[in-house]
């Protein structure tokens, strides 16, 4: 009797819970979407209070914004300012050696025993020296036969020479230096009417 009084509650047991179960997540489902539609009543002074609190948001976001758009332009201008710096001290550097090498291109360009080992010495240490300035970006500008260029020359003289075109430098007292585009020091030139 037992085993047969078991059965019939089992039966009755498994058959409600499997309804149960499939209606449960449609119940909260709907009480979901009852939870998203809810409305709340508030006062005039809450709106408004509401109302500056965005406000203020809005403000103080917009002053980030600006404070991080400063502090980028900032650090972008230092990093510019570091390397201009550098570079005028590299030039100025530069500059002061240049009388170097005028001094030793002369001292090569002497005719005379080519024999002598201090001729020879002065030689390696003048292709020493290009080969320096060359390494730091360093070009020599010589404008014989060139047009004139006002922004690369400096003009001493004129003189007339039909051989040569209107404003060809005729003869070069000085060798002009270039960095990239920036002239550390100016050609002296002659130039031809």
């Amino acid at each position: 009797m037992s085993k047969q009084e078991n059965p019939t509650p089992k039966e009755e047991q498994e058959t409600p819970v499997m309804p149960e179960t499939k209606a449960a997540p449609q119940e909260e489902a709907k009480e979901e979407k009852e939870e998203t539609v809810e409305t709340f009543t508030v006062t005039r002074a809450q709106m408004e209070q509401m109302e500056n609190l965005a406000q203020q948001l809005s403000s103080l976001n917009d002053q980030h914004l600006r404070l991080m758009a400063e502090y980028d332009n900032y650090r972008k201008r230092t990093t510019r300012e570091k390397e201009t710096v550098y570079q005028d001290a590299k030039t100025d550097t530069i500059a002061k050696f240049l009388e170097v090498y005028d001094n030793l291109e002369r001292a090569v360009a002497q005719e005379g025993d080519e024999d002598n080992v201090h001729k020879k010495g002065m030689e390696m240490i003048f292709h020493q020296l290009q080969a320096v300035l060359e390494k730091l970006g360093v070009t020599v500008l010589d404008p014989m036969g060139q047009p004139f260029d006002p922004e690369r020359h400096n003009a001493v003289m004129h003189v007339e020479d039909e051989t040569l075109g209107e404003n060809v430098v005729s003869q070069v007292y000085q060798k002009g230096f270039l960095m990239g585009d920036k002239v550390i020091r100016f050609a002296t030139v002659v130039v031809a009417n």
